[in-house]
Formats: structure tokens, C-alpha cells, sequence
């Protein structure tokens, strides 16, 4: 008979591992559930409702390592499932980093940070919610068309147990809300979005907002020109200005970092920005997009200040990178069940600074404003920038037009140098930031 997997369960899995040769073993449960609508000009495209479940087991042989998964939870097929893990951990080379956190490093207390909300949304709720947004952004004068919106509510639980002795679960849900506008005919049309996520449906932003939100962007975006080719000042939004901040995490992700494959590899204890730049990866945030009360490998996680004062003071690490390296884990591990765990962020962002985005704007004699970014054009190796963009050209301190079908460049190591943050952060996703000035890079247009 088929049980409904919880810790026990996971124990159990463990038992049957370590029975069948492992020396040691860790297992994770994930099981999901959610519903999607979209529309479009009022009309429905899609409303699905899915479930789904998945199985991850990780054993070691010695200095050996195997992850099997499976979403079918007979008990024949997990026994299956553990033979072949222990099978395929005695057929593989050693990995001398590889193996569990010592008992003393597990998590013993989990904060809680109210992760779930209790009220699963009706599929009317979510229709209500894309028809707001669309209706908003279609009742803004001017806008032509839409894409559509979408609303969309999931839940998942997460369940991990190791053969070391640390067991402990949690569950996060999630509400979202998107629209996308357009706006001009033919050859001249533009797009534009906005959308807004919470974990509790209550913080979730007005749909009318983000409908009206997503008109105002696209008809800003009206008639672009394209911008000569300069070195000037650059003003990146806050949406795009948190990929800047995803480049410098992935930059300081011990697995690169081990591999001499970061272009801040050899900066640790150095100054990479302004002394008045912090930021700071808070796993705890109270309903935060990205929360967790323990990371990936069953270790107690931490508010961690990345940069403090301008200064690199650690490395993104779990349990194998900080072996690599020789250093003590973060706490950053992250994992799924088809393989073993490696760092990432949770709750990401780049302080604000003091002055205000228009202030900002107002001391430019020329300079750019970028809304988007396109393309891959990064580098983490060497820190090579180029990506295509679209935004507003700045003149005399005042935003004088759109500009599409332009080039950005420069060398991330460069831009964080000269990176000022601005006062607008506001905490919309799980990476944020504020606006930022970068000066020195090039505008490559006409």
C-alpha cells in the first residue's frame, strides 16, 4: 500500500539506503499544487488546476554519490529506486567534497515566517483578478491592444530528512497578477508589463494597478528614436537594475568560484563597490518571496551582508564549495530531487542609498535611462556587459524621449565600481534593488 510520504517516511527511505550499502543518505519530498488563468481581451485562454509530486534520494558510498528521483511512490518502485542509487554511488568516481553536514552544523530550531497562506483562491478570484488588470491597462487612453493577463496561485511543500539526523519541513504558497499592454499600429507598436507576486494573497498588489501600470510603460515607450553612440552616465530602473545584482551573486557562487570560473574570484575582503554600497541575502524575511528556515542540506540559515561598506565578505557556499575552498557553509544550499545541492540566494537585494531617482536624473547633462534589457551578453568569466536595451534618453536633466534598438556595454567589475544606488527600493520580487546610476559604460546606437 502507498503511503502519503512525511518525515517518517523519509526515515524510512534513509533505513532501507543504509541497509542496502550506503554509508550515509539524504532524501527530499516535494509535492505542488496550482491554478493558472490566463485571458485576453476578456476572454479566457486557459484555466488549469495541476498537482503534482516528486521524489529525490541521494546516497554515498564513502566518497561516492548517486541522486535517484521518482514520482511513484509504490513501494516496489522505492525499493528499486534505492538499489539503483547504491548501485550507480559504487560505480562512480570519488568526489572528495561530497557527504553530509557533522550533526553539530544541522538545524535544530526553524523561525517561523508565516510562509503559507491558509486560503487557497477560488478560479474566480483569479479570473477577477486578470480582469481587473486587463480592463485597467485597457481603459488607459491611448492603448490599442492587449496580450493578456494572468493571475495564478500555487502552494508547495517541501520535506527533507538525512541520515545525520535533521528532519524538518515547510510549506510556501504564492499569488501573482500580470498584464501586458500595447499600444501604436503596425511597425510603431509597443509593448510593455507589470505584474506583482506575494505569498499571501492579502499583500498581493491592486490588479488595477498593474494594469495601469503596464499601459503607462508602453506608451512612455511610443515612437523610440535610436541614440548615438556615447560614453555616458546610465540610470537602470529597479527591475532591471536587480539583474545586475542576479550577476554579482552569480559571480560569488562558491561552485564558480571553486572552479576559478568568477571574475571576482581572487576579490574576497576587497572593496568590488562604493563604500556606500551594502547588500544583503535574508533567508528569514517574513513572507518573503525566496524564505526558507533551512537551507537545502538541513543547515541552519542566516541573514548574510554580502557587501558591507562596499566590501566582498563572503562567498555564496554549501556544504561541498566550502570543503572545495577550504571554508565554513553559508547556509545557501539549494536543491531539488534529481541531483545533489548547490548555493543560491534567497531573499536578495541591494540597499538604498539617499538620493531620489529624480535627483539622480536631474545631474545628467546627457545620459541614459534603461527600462529593458535583451539578450545574454554576460560574461561571468571575464565580466564582459553587452546587452540590448530600451529606455529614455536623458538631456539637460530631464527625460527627453524614448530610445529603442541600442547596445549597452562595459565590464561588470567596472559597473560595480562605479554603481550608486538610488532611494526607491521597494521589495516586489525575491531579488531586488533600487535604481542605480553606473557611469562609465558605452551606448552603442547610430
Amino acid at each position: 500500500m502507498t503511503r502519503t510520504p512525511d518525515l517518517d517516511f523519509l526515515a524510512d527511505l534513509i533505513k532501507k539506503a543504509i541497509a542496502a550499502g550506503a554509508d550515509a543518505a539524504d532524501t527530499i519530498y516535494g509535492v505542488s499544487t496550482s491554478i493558472a488563468h490566463s485571458q485576453r481581451l476578456g476572454r479566457i485562454d486557459k484555466l488549469e488546476r495541476s498537482e503534482g509530486h516528486d521524489l529525490g534520494l541521494r546516497v554515498m558510498v564513502g566518497r561516492r554519490q548517486a541522486s535517484v528521483s521518482s514520482n511513484d511512490l509504490d513501494p516496489a518502485t522505492l525499493d528499486e529506486m534505492v538499489q539503483r542509487a547504491v548501485a550507480m554511488a559504487k560505480a562512480v568516481p570519488e568526489d572528495p567534497h561530497c557527504g553530509l553536514a557533522d550533526p553539530d552544523q544541522i538545524a535544530r530550531d526553524f523561525p517561523d515566517l508565516d510562509l503559507a497562506d491558509p486560503n487557497e483562491p477560488s478560479p474566480e478570484t483569479l479570473i477577477d483578478r486578470a480582469r481587473a488588470a486587463e480592463d485597467a491597462a485597457l481603459a488607459v487612453d491611448g492603448i490599442t491592444n492587449s496580450e493578456g493577463a494572468e493571475a495564478h496561485w500555487g502552494r508547495t511543500t517541501v520535506l527533507l530528512a538525512t541520515s545525520n539526523g535533521f528532519a524538518g519541513t515547510y510549506s510556501r504558497t504564492s499569488h501573482s497578477v500580470s498584464a501586458v499592454a500595447l499600444a501604436g499600429e503596425g511597425t510603431a507598436m509597443e509593448r510593455d508589463y507589470d505584474y506583482a507576486t506575494a505569498v499571501h494573497g492579502e499583500d498581493l498588489e491592486d490588479p488595477e494597478e498593474i494594469g495601469r501600470a503596464a499601459a503607462e510603460r508602453t506608451l512612455r515607450r511610443l515612437n523610440p528614436r535610436k541614440a548615438k553612440t556615447a560614453q555616458v552616465p546610465i540610470l537602470f530602473e529597479p527591475r532591471v537594475a536587480a539583474s545586475l545584482i542576479g550577476h554579482f551573486a552569480g559571480a560569488i557562487n562558491g561552485a564558480s568560484v571553486a572552479r576559478g570560473t568568477s571574475f571576482l574570484k581572487d576579490r574576497l575582503g576587497e572593496p568590488v563597490f562604493p563604500a556606500n554600497v551594502s547588500i544583503v541575502d535574508d533567508p528569514h524575511r517574513r513572507r518573503g518571496l525566496a524564505s526558507k528556515p533551512f537551507d537545502g542540506e538541513g543547515l541552519a540559515n542566516r541573514l548574510w551582508t554580502l557587501v558591507d561598506g562596499g566590501i566582498l565578505t563572503t562567498w555564496l557556499l554549501d556544504l561541498a564549495t566550502a570543503r572545495q575552498l577550504g571554508m565554513a557553509p553559508t547556509g545557501h544550499a539549494a536543491r531539488g530531487s534529481g541531483g545533489p545541492p548547490g548555493p543560491s540566494t534567497t531573499n536578495l537585494h541591494l540597499a538604498a542609498g539617499n538620493a531620489a531617482p529624480e535627483d539622480m536624473i536631474a545631474e545628467i547633462d546627457a545620459g541614459l535611462y534603461v527600462h529593458e534589457v535583451m539578450g545574454p551578453g554576460v560574461n561571468l568569466v571575464t565580466g564582459d556587459y553587452s546587452r540590448g536595451c530600451a529606455g529614455f534618453w536623458i538631456e539637460k536633466g530631464e527625460i527627453a524621449y524614448p530610445v529603442s534598438e541600442i547596445t549597452i556595454a562595459g565590464n561588470l567589475a567596472e559597473m560595480f565600481r562605479n554603481l550608486s544606488p538610488a532611494s526607491d527600493l521597494t521589495f516586489r520580487r525575491a531579488t531586488n534593488a533600487p535604481t542605480v546610476r553606473v557611469d562609465g559604460m558605452t551606448v552603442a546606437g547610430s
